[in-house]
Protein backbone atom coordinates (compact mmCIF):
# COMPACT_ATOMS: atom_id res chain seq x y z
CA UNK A 1 0.00 0.00 0.00
CA UNK A 2 1.17 3.25 -0.95
CA UNK A 3 0.61 4.79 2.46
CA UNK A 4 3.12 1.90 4.48
CA UNK A 5 6.17 3.86 2.15
CA UNK A 6 8.24 6.04 3.33
CA UNK A 7 8.39 9.72 2.44
CA UNK A 8 11.43 9.52 -0.62
CA UNK A 9 9.00 6.32 -1.91
CA UNK A 10 5.84 8.35 -1.88
CA UNK A 11 7.46 11.76 -3.61
CA UNK A 12 8.84 9.10 -6.62
CA UNK A 13 4.96 7.72 -6.71
CA UNK A 14 3.75 11.61 -7.03
CA UNK A 15 6.38 12.21 -9.30
CA UNK A 16 5.03 9.38 -11.67
CA UNK A 17 1.68 10.16 -11.28
CA UNK A 18 2.01 13.81 -12.47
CA UNK A 19 3.23 12.43 -15.69
CA UNK A 20 -0.38 11.09 -16.46
CA UNK A 21 -1.93 14.43 -15.68
CA UNK A 22 -1.58 17.95 -17.19
CA UNK A 23 0.48 20.76 -16.08
CA UNK A 24 -2.01 22.80 -15.36
CA UNK A 25 -3.58 20.42 -13.04
CA UNK A 26 -0.42 19.75 -11.18
CA UNK A 27 0.14 23.36 -10.52
CA UNK A 28 -2.92 23.99 -9.23
CA UNK A 29 -2.57 20.86 -6.87
CA UNK A 30 0.56 22.98 -6.17
CA UNK A 31 -1.17 25.90 -5.07
CA UNK A 32 -3.89 24.64 -3.26
CA UNK A 33 -2.58 22.72 -0.75
CA UNK A 34 -1.05 25.42 0.78
CA UNK A 35 -4.11 26.51 1.91
CA UNK A 36 -5.58 23.51 2.89
CA UNK A 37 -6.43 22.65 6.40
CA UNK A 38 -7.01 20.37 9.16
CA UNK A 39 -7.35 22.80 11.99
CA UNK A 40 -10.89 23.30 11.51
CA UNK A 41 -12.95 20.54 10.54
CA UNK A 42 -16.59 19.82 10.23
CA UNK A 43 -19.07 17.65 11.62
CA UNK A 44 -22.63 16.49 10.27
CA UNK A 45 -25.11 14.55 12.90
CA UNK A 46 -27.25 12.65 10.94
CA UNK A 47 -28.33 14.75 8.21
CA UNK A 48 -31.85 13.94 6.83
CA UNK A 49 -31.61 15.55 2.88
CA UNK A 50 -28.43 14.31 1.53
CA UNK A 51 -28.51 17.67 -0.77
CA UNK A 52 -27.74 19.96 2.53
CA UNK A 53 -24.87 17.61 3.20
CA UNK A 54 -23.28 17.94 -0.12
CA UNK A 55 -23.54 21.39 0.42
CA UNK A 56 -21.44 21.83 3.07
CA UNK A 57 -18.79 19.13 1.40
CA UNK A 58 -18.60 22.21 -1.60
CA UNK A 59 -18.43 24.39 1.32
CA UNK A 60 -15.80 23.02 3.06
CA UNK A 61 -13.43 22.80 -0.28
CA UNK A 62 -14.48 26.56 -1.44
CA UNK A 63 -13.11 27.42 2.30
CA UNK A 64 -9.75 24.25 1.90
CA UNK A 65 -11.59 22.64 4.86
CA UNK A 66 -10.03 18.82 4.17
CA UNK A 67 -12.02 16.65 6.61
CA UNK A 68 -15.53 16.50 7.01
CA UNK A 69 -16.86 14.01 9.70
CA UNK A 70 -20.78 12.04 8.93
CA UNK A 71 -22.49 10.35 11.93
CA UNK A 72 -24.76 8.04 10.49
CA UNK A 73 -27.26 6.82 13.27
CA UNK A 74 -30.25 6.92 11.62
CA UNK A 75 -29.93 8.32 8.26
CA UNK A 76 -26.85 7.15 5.64
CA UNK A 77 -25.89 10.05 3.46
CA UNK A 78 -25.10 9.58 -0.33
CA UNK A 79 -23.47 12.36 -2.40
CA UNK A 80 -25.59 14.44 -4.18
CA UNK A 81 -23.12 15.08 -7.16
CA UNK A 82 -25.54 17.96 -8.62
CA UNK A 83 -24.92 19.87 -5.41
CA UNK A 84 -21.15 18.59 -4.76
CA UNK A 85 -19.81 19.07 -8.21
CA UNK A 86 -17.25 16.97 -7.53
CA UNK A 87 -15.66 18.31 -4.29
CA UNK A 88 -16.00 14.72 -2.48
CA UNK A 89 -13.06 14.42 -4.49
CA UNK A 90 -11.06 17.09 -2.89
CA UNK A 91 -11.75 16.41 0.49
CA UNK A 92 -11.65 13.54 3.38
CA UNK A 93 -14.78 11.86 4.40
CA UNK A 94 -14.71 9.86 8.12
CA UNK A 95 -18.54 8.32 8.17
CA UNK A 96 -19.05 6.54 11.85
CA UNK A 97 -22.28 3.85 11.29
CA UNK A 98 -20.69 1.01 13.51
CA UNK A 99 -21.81 1.63 17.06
CA UNK A 100 -25.22 1.93 18.35
CA UNK A 101 -23.79 5.52 19.89
CA UNK A 102 -21.97 7.19 16.48
CA UNK A 103 -21.88 10.52 18.11
CA UNK A 104 -19.98 9.53 21.31
CA UNK A 105 -17.49 7.56 18.88
CA UNK A 106 -16.60 10.32 16.88
CA UNK A 107 -16.71 12.98 19.47
CA UNK A 108 -14.49 11.06 21.61
CA UNK A 109 -12.25 10.30 18.53
CA UNK A 110 -11.94 14.00 17.68
CA UNK A 111 -11.19 14.78 21.16
CA UNK A 112 -8.30 11.91 21.49
CA UNK A 113 -7.05 14.18 18.38
CA UNK A 114 -6.75 17.18 19.52
CA UNK A 115 -10.01 18.89 18.61
CA UNK A 116 -12.30 21.28 20.90
CA UNK A 117 -16.17 19.99 19.88
CA UNK A 118 -17.89 23.40 19.10
CA UNK A 119 -21.59 22.29 18.72
CA UNK A 120 -23.21 24.88 16.14
CA UNK A 121 -27.08 25.70 17.69
CA UNK A 122 -29.07 28.96 18.18
CA UNK A 123 -30.73 27.41 21.47
CA UNK A 124 -27.55 27.71 23.21
CA UNK A 125 -25.79 30.68 25.44
CA UNK A 126 -22.49 30.70 23.75
CA UNK A 127 -20.15 32.25 21.29
CA UNK A 128 -20.59 34.22 18.30
CA UNK A 129 -18.11 33.48 14.97
CA UNK A 130 -15.79 36.51 16.24
CA UNK A 131 -15.35 35.28 19.24
CA UNK A 132 -15.29 31.64 19.21
CA UNK A 133 -11.92 30.70 20.89
CA UNK A 134 -9.32 29.22 17.71
CA UNK A 135 -6.64 28.51 20.13
CA UNK A 136 -6.66 24.73 19.80
CA UNK A 137 -8.08 22.57 16.42
CA UNK A 138 -12.02 22.90 16.71
CA UNK A 139 -14.89 20.62 15.01
CA UNK A 140 -17.73 22.34 14.06
CA UNK A 141 -20.74 20.13 14.85
CA UNK A 142 -24.31 20.60 12.72
CA UNK A 143 -27.21 18.46 13.66
CA UNK A 144 -30.12 17.80 11.49
CA UNK A 145 -32.61 19.63 9.91
CA UNK A 146 -35.86 18.90 11.70
CA UNK A 147 -34.39 17.45 15.48
CA UNK A 148 -31.06 19.62 15.71
CA UNK A 149 -28.68 18.29 17.71
CA UNK A 150 -28.91 14.97 19.63
CA UNK A 151 -28.33 15.05 23.55
CA UNK A 152 -24.88 13.51 23.27
CA UNK A 153 -24.17 16.36 20.85
CA UNK A 154 -24.90 18.78 23.56
CA UNK A 155 -23.45 16.68 26.29
CA UNK A 156 -19.98 16.17 24.88
CA UNK A 157 -19.92 19.51 23.39
CA UNK A 158 -16.59 21.78 24.93
CA UNK A 159 -18.85 25.07 23.84
CA UNK A 160 -21.28 26.31 21.32
CA UNK A 161 -21.70 28.36 19.00
CA UNK A 162 -24.52 30.16 17.19
CA UNK A 163 -24.60 32.78 14.45
CA UNK A 164 -26.48 36.61 15.28
CA UNK A 165 -29.89 36.44 13.60
CA UNK A 166 -32.25 39.47 13.69
CA UNK A 167 -35.44 37.94 11.63
CA UNK A 168 -38.48 35.78 12.70
CA UNK A 169 -36.88 32.45 11.56
CA UNK A 170 -35.17 30.87 14.59
CA UNK A 171 -32.56 29.13 12.26
CA UNK A 172 -30.35 29.23 8.95
CA UNK A 173 -30.11 26.45 6.55
CA UNK A 174 -27.65 23.72 7.42
CA UNK A 175 -25.86 24.49 4.70
CA UNK A 176 -25.88 28.26 4.95
CA UNK A 177 -24.76 27.71 8.79
CA UNK A 178 -21.65 26.48 7.62
CA UNK A 179 -20.93 28.44 5.21
CA UNK A 180 -21.22 31.80 7.39
CA UNK A 181 -19.27 29.86 9.76
CA UNK A 182 -16.54 28.96 7.79
CA UNK A 183 -16.12 32.11 6.08
CA UNK A 184 -15.82 34.02 9.76
CA UNK A 185 -13.48 31.23 11.05
CA UNK A 186 -11.39 30.46 8.43
CA UNK A 187 -11.10 34.31 7.80
CA UNK A 188 -9.55 34.72 11.79
CA UNK A 189 -6.85 32.18 10.56
CA UNK A 190 -5.87 33.15 7.87
CA UNK A 191 -4.73 36.38 9.28
CA UNK A 192 -3.42 34.81 12.60
CA UNK A 193 -0.12 33.72 13.72
CA UNK A 194 -1.53 29.95 14.64
CA UNK A 195 -0.05 26.93 12.64
CA UNK A 196 -3.00 26.01 11.09
CA UNK A 197 -1.55 24.61 7.93
CA UNK A 198 -1.01 20.77 6.79
CA UNK A 199 2.24 19.25 7.64
CA UNK A 200 4.77 18.46 4.26
CA UNK A 201 3.45 15.06 4.49
CA UNK A 202 -0.12 15.71 5.02
CA UNK A 203 0.57 17.46 1.95
CA UNK A 204 1.85 15.08 0.22
CA UNK A 205 -0.57 11.97 0.99
CA UNK A 206 -3.27 14.46 -0.08
CA UNK A 207 -2.01 15.66 -3.73
CA UNK A 208 -1.05 11.76 -3.92
CA UNK A 209 -5.16 10.87 -3.20
CA UNK A 210 -6.36 14.01 -5.40
CA UNK A 211 -4.03 12.78 -9.08
CA UNK A 212 -5.45 9.01 -8.27
CA UNK A 213 -8.65 10.59 -8.31
CA UNK A 214 -8.09 12.37 -11.87
CA UNK A 215 -6.29 9.76 -13.52
CA UNK A 216 -8.55 6.62 -14.75
CA UNK A 217 -7.44 3.57 -13.38
CA UNK A 218 -5.29 4.79 -11.12
CA UNK A 219 -5.39 1.52 -9.10
CA UNK A 220 -3.44 0.32 -11.97
CA UNK A 221 -0.65 2.37 -12.02
CA UNK A 222 -0.59 2.21 -8.23
CA UNK A 223 -0.01 -1.76 -8.61
CA UNK A 224 2.65 -1.53 -11.31
CA UNK A 225 4.52 0.85 -9.21
CA UNK A 226 4.38 -0.83 -6.09
CA UNK A 227 5.76 -4.26 -8.32
CA UNK A 228 8.76 -2.36 -9.78
CA UNK A 229 10.09 -0.93 -6.24
CA UNK A 230 9.81 -4.85 -5.29
CA UNK A 231 12.22 -5.63 -7.99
Amino acid sequence: MIKDLGRQEKERFYNYLVTFISENKAEKFNRIINDRTRYITIVMEDIFQPHNTSAVLRTCDCFGVQDVHIIENFNKYQVNPAVALGSSKWIDLYRYNKLDDNSADCFTKLKASGYRVIAATPHQEGYTPESLPLENKTALVFGTEYDGLSETAIKMADGFVGIPMYGFTESFNISVSAALLLRALVGRLHISAMDWRLSEEEKLDIRIEWAKNVIKRSDLIEMDFLKKIKE
